[in-house]
């Protein structure tokens, strides 16, 4: 058996062709016609009609005539052809575009989601939207930082609380580097999400009230974090290393997934003191 590296022109006016013959003309309204389509599904002059562009541009793409379709139309012949967010990711693969994000913004945690980070106890973990909204957390998470069931839901974000609330300011041993990379992570949120009206409240909340974030913001890094390490002066328990993993589901794509894991001996003990009160 030999294998061969994929032909994007050729699998797009397959894949194509094959969604568009799978689809019933009866779920858009549209008489079946039996006796008068020759191939199943919708026509091509229908398929076009619902992607708001020309029966020819169709025609081309399905002959693999070396069209790139831009990221509203692959957007428009996604929509048309009803795929499934993995046929839609798949579409956009194809084309060599990047895909907006299918999923509306997470304000509440998917129970799954929630229940493991509860799982993950003894070690700290909580759950965050893209902008750094926090869904979810575990007892460990809330010993470690703050008390969010004490914090109005506004406030409940990762930024906000390192840069307005008065304990967490002061948490971080190499504070610069945190706040920081924090805001970069958020700038590459926000130009991913430029519909999100919540996103860009907050960040003019931020930008108004607090000169240092207004100060980092302007200088345009963008930067996004799977891992990391971070230092924190913790007032109970001393100083506490941790390692972060950031994850990200593939089933709720919003949805973001922190552990933190002590980074020597002496943060274990730290930590293990911290979750025992």
């Amino acid at each position: 058996m030999t294998t061969r590296t994929v032909d994007a022109t050729q699998e797009l006016a397959a894949f194509l062709r094959t969604r568009r013959e799978r689809l019933d003309p009866r779920d858009f309204g549209l008489p079946s016609r039996r006796r008068s389509r020759r191939t199943p599904g919708l026509r091509r002059e229908e398929v076009a009609e619902l992607a708001g562009v020309s029966i020819d541009y169709i025609v081309r793409l399905e002959q693999a005539r070396g069209l790139r379709p831009s990221v509203d139309v692959v957007e428009a012949l996604a929509r048309a052809l009803r795929l499934a967010p993995d046929e839609r990711a798949y579409l956009f693969d194809l084309t060599r575009q990047r895909p907006r994000n299918a999923d509306r913004p997470a304000t509440t945690a998917t129970p799954p989601l929630a229940r493991l980070v509860a799982d993950l106890s003894p070690l700290p973990a909580m759950l965050t939207n893209h902008r750094y909204d926090i869904l979810a957390w575990n007892g460990e998470m809330a010993r470690l930082l703050v008390d969010f069931d004490a914090l109005p839901p506004r406030q409940r974000n990762v930024i906000w609380l390192c840069l307005m609330h008065p304990e967490i300011r002061e948490f971080y041993v190499d504070r610069e580097r945190v706040v920081r990379e924090g805001i970069a992570h958020l700038r590459a949120a926000w130009a991913a999400h430029p519909e999100d009206r919540a996103l860009t409240e907050l960040i003019a909340e931020l930008t108004t009230h607090d000169e240092e974030f207004a100060r980092l913001w302007e200088e345009r890094d963008v930067k996004v974090n799977g891992r990391g390490h971070k230092v924190m002066r913790h007032p109970d328990v001393g100083v506490i290393a941790v390692h972060f993993e950031l994850l990200m589901p593939l089933q709720d794509t919003d949805q973001r997934l922190l552990i933190c894991r002590a980074a020597d001996d002496e943060s274990r003990s730290a930590l293990d003191r911290l979750c025992a009160r």
